[in-house]
């Protein structure tokens, strides 16, 4: 069965930093487009980064763009998120997702994703 699984969540204070990284298990995702997306208490989840399965291209939400980075590493089958700059109002559960279907940026859904990780939560302090 495949999974995703996310770590490197945490408590960090205003203006800090966290690495979220996303491992899939059962089979390399070479050739996934995968993404992420965060989930706030009493709030829809939204949108954070994507990128594509070549890792040639990579899209943001209007809210993170030019502080979060997603990346990914073939070689360790693993895809980052780095977070700079955080704010209080980035926590949230985040979550890792794939698919082999084609997403739509810049108004990415997670009906587009396939498989999701458990989450990872990130708390951020004022």
């Amino acid at each position: 069965q495949v999974q995703l699984v996310e770590s490197g969540g945490g408590l960090v204070q205003a203006g800090g930093s966290l690495r979220l990284s996303c491992v899939p298990s059962g089979r390399t995702f070479s050739t996934y487009n995968m993404a992420w997306f965060r989930q706030a208490p009493g709030k829809e989840g939204e949108f954070v980064g994507a990128v594509t399965w070549s890792g040639g291209r990579t899209y943001y939400a209007d809210s993170v763009k030019g502080r979060f980075t997603i990346s990914r590493d073939s070689s360790k089958n693993t895809v980052y998120l780095q977070m700079n700059s955080l704010k209080p109002e980035d926590t949230a559960v985040y979550y890792c997702a794939a698919s082999r279907r084609p997403f739509y940026a810049p108004k990415v859904v997670p009906t587009e994703f396939d498989y999701w990780g458990q989450g990872t939560q990130v708390t951020v302090s004022s």
